[in-house]
């Protein structure tokens, strides 16, 4: 009964990590990395990709400990906590378009990794319910455990995704990272709009 258990707790982690990799999707937020990261030095990119791993470890699993209880203290529903993303993944996305940056480049570094790298492009709505539902799902220690590992071992591979996907950057010239920047910056206002009228939809139980 003990094995079964851990095999039951073990599927249940593979089933976690499997479905919180396709939701944080990696290699879709890689083209964003890339736009935000532009022609800073090595270093800051390598510090960039693990900060936005690490601040959507930090909400995945604040939400996943705290989530229900954050959510009803405030009165916040999921549909509005998407339209807060989706209005200031729109932000972004218009920044993005327009070439506006901070003068202060280590504050443009440590922001774009934070916002919206980390949250909403990578912990976003979806990630956060998902993780929600799954800890309500996991009954056992064997289980928590199993899930915990999958959240981690998801954001090491974001990690390492966006850090070896850096070197596309060497191929490319400033005018290349310029006109990246312009096209996911009309990618992101595509999606912004998407999370909106989800938000909106949810809000008045529209099919």
């Amino acid at each position: 009964m003990e094995s079964l258990a851990q095999l039951s707790a073990l599927t249940f982690g593979i089933q976690a990590f499997v479905t919180l990799l396709v939701i944080l999707d990696p290699p879709g937020a890689t083209p964003i990395f890339l736009s935000l990261a532009g022609d800073r030095p090595q270093k800051q990119r390598v510090r960039m990709a693990w900060t936005g791993s690490i601040v959507s470890l930090i909400v995945i699993v604040t939400f996943a400990l705290f989530g229900q209880l954050i959510l009803d203290y405030l009165h916040v529903s999921i549909e509005a906590l998407q339209g807060a993303g989706g209005l200031l993944l729109l932000l972004i996305a218009l920044e993005l378009l327009t070439g506006k940056e901070s003068n202060d480049a280590s504050a443009v570094n440590g922001n774009v990794a934070m916002v919206p790298l980390g949250t909403p492009i990578l912990a976003g709505p979806g990630a956060i319910v998902t993780t929600m539902l799954f800890v309500q799902s996991a009954h056992t220690i064997q289980m928590k455990a199993t899930l915990a590992i999958a959240i981690v071992l998801v954001h090491v591979i974001i990690a390492v995704t966006l850090i070896f996907s850096t070197k596309i950057l060497g191929l490319i010239r400033p005018s290349g990272v310029t006109l990246l920047a312009r096209v996911i910056g009309l990618l992101l206002s595509a999606i912004a709009v998407e999370m909106i009228v989800a938000s909106i939809k949810g809000f008045f139980n529209i099919a």
